[in-house]
């Protein structure tokens, strides 16, 4: 029985030793790949890339890849090489696209200012030609060269662009050539740009070249509407085309007018009577001038003297106290529109002024608070950055933050070898903060719970006996207060002070938020660890193994070797080193060596 007992204990130790034996072979593979690269930071490989393949020499030992192409030379003659070729090549090999993309397709744009142009031509040229005797026989044949010019472009923008323009159906992009021209056809500006292409024209053989005949060639007022939202989308200040436009319709208005009382006079006769046109001068400047003094309702106009003449001055003067009011109305809206942001900032700024005075605070303090608003502003156009980005989706923050900030962050040495998702999730957790000159950003003594980036300006750390000496000058991408985040239950303390050299622009983290970050990132945590340790080190902190109350990890320590086990060891070597003890103990030592 004491001999079964004993072979049963000596069993279940070496199936215990051979268990440790595997894990330390798992634990010295995994340092020796750590030795060869030691920027991993996860089990699974990233996949590498297939080396590309090497140019192969051409026969006369010149690698391929050197020679001139033959379509870079323009001419023989010429002994010059050209990086692009002829733009008539190029413009020959141009295949049009099969589909438009209608909001970001910068030629579409391009295409929908020509058709707002051959618009603007029918809209503006068709009353002055009515109305006014500028078409005459003389030179009627460059008045319809124009004319079949602008619908030319009217027939290539329904046969060849709007069939092609994408559109959503279902959440889902469709690019089918089939699908994109059927729903052209069943869009109302598919009727409005047949309707405004009536061959009314065949009717000049019988009435003459009449411009009214053209008229439904302005029904394409679809066209400008779509010109003017795509052209808002792109321009940095829209709220100046937006003004520029407002002006243009007051113009319009003006200019239909003149059109009308040109062929008022007319109708009645040329000086005919005192508030007629007498004929004078140039007759659509003096009716442009009469139309200005009717709608802005300025006065001084002579009085109407037939029934016809007061029907017209009252119908005008009716349209312009309602078109000048909504004109007015309409500028009132774009330049409220332009100055919102600033209209915002004024208000905050008197407010804080007014609280400020109500509770006395000291002038010193109120002009840094004014020096802060002014900066601020100036510098980046807002108050505060998460209120423009609050409304957009969790992926576009991202994008935005990442196109902001990465090329920042990603410099710091602290995060370097770190997860990059890890850092994408950091970047949305980063508030900026702008600091004044010779403001402090953290004090000596003061528990830290942040760590700073600086994304513009410096600062500077202060040391020394007196505590005012310059011990370094930090600038953008540098970053401090990093111990703070390595540090746990706050018992890390500033061990200097910061100052604000000049305005700084300044990135902050939070200690909770990396905490959070790090639950799904354990290599990440792992290599933070690793770099926490040699930085307390360094900051002359205890060098215990386990971490004393004093510097606490994130991450706890490995366990030490059991104390039994120690021992077990000693013996083994005090009797010679034989056996399955002996064995492993000469494997650890080898392993301690290794490492």
């Amino acid at each position: 029985r004491v001999g079964s007992a004993s072979s049963l204990s000596s069993a279940v130790i070496n199936a215990r030793l051979q268990e440790l034996v595997r894990l330390f072979r798992e634990r010295t593979d995994k340092v020796k790949e750590r030795l060869v690269d030691p920027d991993v930071t996860s089990d699974d490989e990233s996949p590498v890339a297939s080396p590309a393949a090497a140019p192969v020499p051409a026969p006369g030992g010149e690698l391929e890849g050197d020679k001139p192409s033959g379509d870079d030379h323009y001419c023989e003659m010429l002994c010059c090489t050209f990086k692009h070729r002829p733009w008539l090549d190029r413009l020959k090999s141009y295949q049009f696209p099969s589909s438009i993309d209608p909001l970001t397709n910068l030629m579409y744009v391009l295409w929908l200012f020509f058709v707002v142009m051959a618009w603007n031509w029918n809209c503006w040229l068709i009353p002055v030609r009515w109305a006014f005797p500028y078409q005459t026989p003389a030179n009627i044949h460059y008045w319809l060269l124009v004319d079949y010019l602008c619908d030319l472009i009217y027939l290539l923008d329904m046969l060849i662009f709007q069939t092609r323009l994408q559109f959503v159906q279902g959440g889902d992009i469709i690019t089918d050539k089939k699908a994109m021209k059927e729903n052209y056809l069943r869009s109302q500006r598919f009727k409005m740009d047949v309707l405004c292409l009536l061959p009314l024209d065949f009717f000049y053989f019988k009435v003459g070249v009449n411009p009214l005949l053209r008229f439904p060639r302005c029904l394409k007022y679809m066209a400008f509407f779509e010109f003017n939202n795509r052209l808002e989308a792109i321009l940095t200040k829209a709220y100046i085309y937006r003004v520029i436009r407002t002006t243009a319709y007051l113009l319009y208005s003006l200019h239909v007018n003149s059109c009308l009382y040109y062929w008022a006079s007319a109708y009645e006769g040329l000086g005919s009577t005192t508030w007629v046109y007498d004929g004078e001068g140039n007759s659509y400047i003096r009716c442009y001038y009469w139309a200005v003094k009717t709608l802005i309702t300025i006065g001084g106009l002579p009085d109407p003297k037939t029934l016809f003449e007061i029907v017209f001055q009252l119908l005008n003067y009716f349209t312009g106290v309602f078109a000048f009011s909504v004109m007015i109305g309409q500028m009132r809206d774009v330049v409220g529109a332009a100055t919102a942001g600033q209209t915002y900032y004024r208000s905050c700024m008197d407010s804080t002024i007014k609280y400020m005075n109500f509770y006395k605070i000291p002038r010193t303090v109120q002009n840094r608070v004014k020096t802060w608003y002014e900066y601020t502003w100036h510098s980046q156009g807002m108050l505060d950055e998460s209120e423009l980005l609050v409304q957009l989706p969790d992926k576009m923050r991202l994008d935005i933050a990442i196109d902001v900030n990465y090329n920042i962050v990603s410099k710091v040495a602290l995060f370097q070898g770190c997860d990059r998702q890890m850092i994408f999730d950091m970047l949305k957790r980063l508030r900026s903060v702008v600091y004044l000159p010779n403001d402090y950003v953290c004090k000596k003594g003061e528990i830290g719970r942040e760590m700073y980036i600086i994304q513009a300006g410096q600062v500077q750390v202060l040391g020394g006996p007196d505590g005012k000496s310059v011990l370094v000058t930090l600038k953008a991408g540098s970053v401090f207060g990093e111990i703070s985040l390595l540090a746990a239950g706050g018992g890390n303390r500033r061990t200097a002070n910061v100052v604000a050299h000049g305005f700084a622009n300044l990135f902050i983290l939070e200690k909770k938020d990396l905490n959070e970050i790090l639950v799904h990132y354990p290599e990440s945590q792992k290599l933070l660890r690793k770099k926490a340790k040699k930085m307390l080190k360094s900051n002359n902190k205890p060098k215990d193994e386990k971490g004393g109350p004093g510097d606490p990890l994130i991450i706890p320590p490995r366990a030490e070797t059991p104390k039994l086990f120690k021992a077990a060891l000693a013996a083994t070597g005090r009797m010679g080193g034989k056996g399955a003890l002996g064995r492993l103990r000469w494997r650890l030592k080898e392993l301690k060596a290794m490492q």
